[in-house]
Parts: structure tokens; sequence; C-alpha cells
């Protein structure tokens, strides 16, 4: 039998993506038995064949759980700034009396996604707060801040752009989801509909900033790891809509 949020993960897994498995679906209802994580809050996303949880999710479920406090540094001996190679620990602490729970984060532009090239010390924190988060909560499966990037042959650092994900996450949210459907060549009258589907409103004007800010991450996070899969989602609203009509 089925809890409520399990159940409530269900229905949000089935909208957000396609063709999802019984035993997809049987790996999802075992992560919600054991942590409160919610698909519609952004807490677990759905990549490649497996589930990954979010930085946004274990803060959430940190909240929940009256974290004591995080607590992070650099770690010197192993970073090199002229590379825009760094490592971080961080130590979570569940209650005051807790010694520590320790992670160690790293990133590099060789292990990193194009998109946050030139953002690499935030990446290996972020990394490293997630693995400390992890441990202390005791959840078994991977962030996906943690996998990098999926592009065995990274563009050599002397010859890439600016960064991009520094323009795109500076701009407000309607310009960062333009940049998204350029860079990305996606079908903008498609993921308006994906979009208010995600929010689960009528129609994407009404939906508040927060669902939609939620909605953007999504997508570039989407996007990210692969373009191709988002526009075959996207296509599937077009068929929608043409059985509609």
């Amino acid at each position: 039998m089925l809890n409520r949020n399990q159940r409530r993960n269900r229905a949000q897994a089935r909208r957000r993506w396609c063709g999802l498995t019984p035993a997809i679906l049987k790996l999802l209802d075992g992560i919600c038995e054991e942590h409160p994580l919610l698909v519609e809050f952004g807490d677990l996303l759905h990549l490649n064949g497996g589930w990954y949880v979010t930085h946004s999710g274990l803060l959430r479920l940190a909240r929940q759980n009256h974290c004591f406090g995080i607590h992070t540094r650099p770690s010197p001996e192993f970073s090199d700034p002229r590379s825009m190679r760094w490592a971080f620990e961080a130590i979570v602490y569940k209650s005051a009396r807790c010694k520590g729970f320790v992670g160690f984060g790293d990133a590099n532009p060789s292990n990193v996604s194009p998109l946050v090239r030139g953002a690499e010390l935030r990446v290996a924190e972020t990394r490293a707060v997630n693995r400390a988060l992890r441990k202390a909560y005791g959840i078994g499966i991977c962030s996906v801040e943690e996998i990098g990037t999926l592009d065995p042959s990274p563009e050599p650092a002397v010859t890439r752009k600016a960064p991009q994900s520094v323009e795109i996450s500076e701009h407000p949210l309607r310009d960062r989801l333009f940049v998204l459907v350029r860079q990305h060549r996606l079908d903008a009258g498609l993921v308006k509909l994906y979009a208010a589907d995600f929010c689960e409103v009528d129609e994407i004007r009404q939906a508040n900033r927060e669902q939609m800010k939620r909605f953007v991450d999504h997508l570039a996070e989407e996007a990210r790891i692969d373009a191709d899969a988002v526009r075959q989602k996207l296509a599937s609203y077009q068929k929608a809509e043409e059985g509609v009509a």
C-alpha cells in the first residue's frame, strides 16, 4: 500500500517524464518511503533511467529536520585557482551536540557542464554540501549537482567563450527562459505548454514567480543533461494539441 507522498510523487513523475517503467516507479517509491522528498518541489529528478536528489531538495530536508548548521571551507591543498580547480570541505551539524558529518566536493573545467564554466568554485562548494547532507540524513542516491558533465571531451579552457551560466543566471526569468529556448533550439510555443503543465495551471500566465523559477531551473537542468530528450518531450505536447484539435 502506497502512502500519500508516494502516490503524490508517482502522479507528478508521470506528468513530467515519459516512459517511466514499473521498476523506475518502484525505485521512486522506495526513496520516498525513507525520505519526505517531493517531485513537485523539484527535490528529485529522473535522468538517464535513474533518480537524483537536488541541492534544493537536500536543503529542504535539512530544514524539515531542524539542521543546526552547515560549515564550509575551501581546501587549499587540493585547489589550484589558476587552473580553476577547486575543492571544498563541508560539515553538517544535525544538532548542537552533533560532531558533524563531513563531505568533500571538487570541480574543475573537466568535470562540470559547459553551462557553468567559470563557476567551478561555487560548484565545488555545492557538491561538498550535498555530500555532507546526504551522509547526515542517509540519502543513498547521488545528487544531480555531483554528476558533472556528460561530455567526455570538454572545450579547452584557452578557447572557451565567456561562461554562459553566469549570463543566463543573471537574466530575469522571462529572458532566461528565452535564452534557454534559443540556446537549445526549443519550440517556444511547446515550452509554454510544458510550463503550464509543470506549474499545474491552465495557462502559463497564471503561474506565479516561484512556480516559474522552479520550471526554468528544471528546464535548464533537463536541457543540460539531454537537450534531445527535452525536444522529444515537447513533441508529445504537440501531438496532444493535434489530438484535441
